[in-house]
């Protein structure tokens, strides 16, 4: 019998073709569950193969296997024995003896169907507490004073009986062992209906986890391809390359795959661990034994401790940016004709960063006096007057910088930065224990900043250590920030003109990075131009 909150665990078993629990259940591409025999004889004699349930079309015929898991449920099920069964004997039958379908509390005896008569019919007898025909009656005896425990003390949680409300219960918090039993029924109904849409939850989080790896799996094949036709005029010159690539392409599939196969078969388990808790609410939820009902252990009426799948993802894109960083680092060694092939590559590369773009302010904390920030924290330029500012622990004292309110400690970011009409300026991140009060502040990955900088009209400077000069072909009006913080890389871009400036690879970040911003001083006595952080447009082929 199904419950009214919710449907039971019968009928989730059930096949939707037959309606009869499932023989041999066999999942869809869909996620719909059906006897095998019952989905082979609905695709008999057709050319198109649709699901029954969702009518969802397939392509081809698919390859129908067993859903072991499932199978294992519905053997748990057949196999659970019912609670409700009997196996009390009448203690007045003097002959052979008939099943007994009531126990008396008072009498402390069972009775079959024909000695219960005069329960039923003898005025004094109707008085009686009558149950369902139970073996241990003395769990339903006070033990102290040999009458039914007929009630429930809630201040001490356990069953008396008359009596004891006159003597050590005599000022508790009783209640007629009915009313705490519908209560707790209650609660149990409850928690069987969280069970159940925990259940669906996690369902609809693996159809969600296949999707992911399938749609990572089309793009990394369309890569794969396009890497393919890229490199087919530059096969002599990086054909080794070519293979390390494809290998990383092969390596990070494999590794969302395994992913995906991990969390699948972590909430396959929680879920037949939940469906079997569902069986034993569903079972319990039924009965009309109260005394048993309550004694049983109160985390069945909760709703069960489980992961928050909700925030689980797998990444379908593609890791483009490992990808041209590679073709960058091989560039000085290849014709001048294959500028265009890379510039094709850096362009791919760029449009994939963008789509981690973030909301980056300026935090006024850290400003050095002489910067003058726009009411909007977008906009940074430097004063010729110090500013009256309070003293901060984050604020530089020197440098002429200021840092982003916002942090990063895992994962992507990127943003933009106007730069036009500059001659001097620094961007990039830094990490939080940066120091920030010193008169001469190193700027080298050693130290946790990681920035490109133009300290005059054409010359343009990666902080490395020692510093490495960068020949740009135009000079950059826009330039894009992109960091992975767990790949140890970043990476600038001349957004205009789509071209890579410069990356640090093979870092190790082990703190909270902030964007970094210097607009330095005035450019030979004139008003320096404001770095200006910009919404990101995403570029279009």
């Amino acid at each position: 019998m199904a419950s009214s909150s919710g449907p039971s665990l019968n009928e989730e078993l059930q096949c939707s073709i037959c309606m009869q629990v499932f023989t041999d259940p066999v999942t869809t591409a869909c996620g719909h569950n059906f006897c095998r025999t019952c989905l082979s004889e609905c695709w008999t004699n057709t050319q198109t193969c649709f699901c029954p349930l969702c009518k969802e079309k397939f392509s081809k015929r698919p390859k129908l296997n067993i859903n072991s898991t499932l199978r294992e449920v519905v053997q748990h099920f057949k196999e659970k024995p019912n609670l409700e069964e009997s196996e009390v004997f009448c203690d007045f039958c003097s002959e052979r003896k008939q099943k007994a379908v009531k126990t008396c509390l008072t009498c402390q005896s069972s009775y079959c169907d024909s000695h219960l008569k005069p329960h039923r019919s003898v005025e004094c007898l109707k008085k009686h507490t009558l149950i369902n025909a139970v073996e241990n009656l003395e769990d339903y005896i006070c033990q102290k004073h040999e009458r039914p425990l007929e009630l429930f003390c809630r201040d001490d949680q356990t069953c008396v009986c008359l009596s004891c409300t006159e003597g050590e219960h005599r000022t508790h918090n009783t209640v007629p062992i009915e009313e705490e039993s519908r209560e707790k029924k209650a609660r149990l109904v409850q928690t069987q209906t969280d069970v159940h849409q925990m259940i669906q939850d996690r369902k609809k989080k693996i159809q969600e986890i296949q999707h992911s790896v399938e749609l990572r799996k089309r793009n990394t094949e369309e890569e794969k391809s396009s890497s393919v036709e890229l490199f087919t005029d530059l096969i002599r010159s990086i054909k080794r390359s070519q293979s390390d690539l494809m290998k990383m392409t092969e390596k990070q599939q494999k590794a969302a795959e395994k992913q995906a196969e991990d969390l699948i078969k972590e909430i396959h388990q929680e879920i037949t661990e939940l469906k079997r808790r569902n069986t034993e609410l569903e079972q319990l939820s039924h009965t009309d034994d109260h005394l048993h009902l309550i004694q049983m252990s109160s985390s069945l009426y909760t709703r069960p401790h489980a992961k928050n799948w909700t925030e689980i993802r797998i990444d379908s894109d593609v890791n483009v940016n490992s990808l041209f960083i590679a073709l960058i680092q091989l560039k000085k060694t290849l014709d001048e004709t294959l500028d265009e092939e890379i510039s094709q590559t850096v362009s791919t590369g760029l449009k994939f960063v963008q789509k981690f773009a973030v909301d980056v302010t300026l935090d006024p904390d850290t400003a050095d006096p002489y910067l003058i920030l726009s009411d909007d924290g977008k906009q940074v330029s430097y004063g010729d007057i110090e500013q009256d500012v309070p003293e901060n622990p984050k604020r530089f004292d020197v440098g002429c910088c200021v840092l982003a309110k916002q942090g990063f400690s895992s994962g992507r970011f990127y943003y933009e930065v106007q730069v036009k009409g500059k001659t001097v300026w620094d961007l990039g991140v830094v990490r939080e224990s940066i120091n920030r009060q010193e008169e001469d502040i190193t700027l080298s990955p050693e130290d946790g900043v990681w920035i490109v900088t133009q300290s005059d009209e054409n010359e343009y400077y990666a902080c490395e250590s020692p510093s490495v000069s960068l020949s740009l072909r135009v000079k950059p009006e826009k330039v894009g920030v992109f960091v992975d913080y767990e790949e140890g890389l970043v990476s600038f871009y001349d957004v205009k003109s789509r071209s890579h400036i410069y990356s640090f690879t093979g870092q190790t970040f082990t703190e909270k990075l902030y964007p970094y911003f210097s607009p330095w001083f005035t450019d030979n006595g004139k008003k320096s131009n404001p770095l200006i952080i910009t919404p990101v447009s995403l570029l279009m082929d």
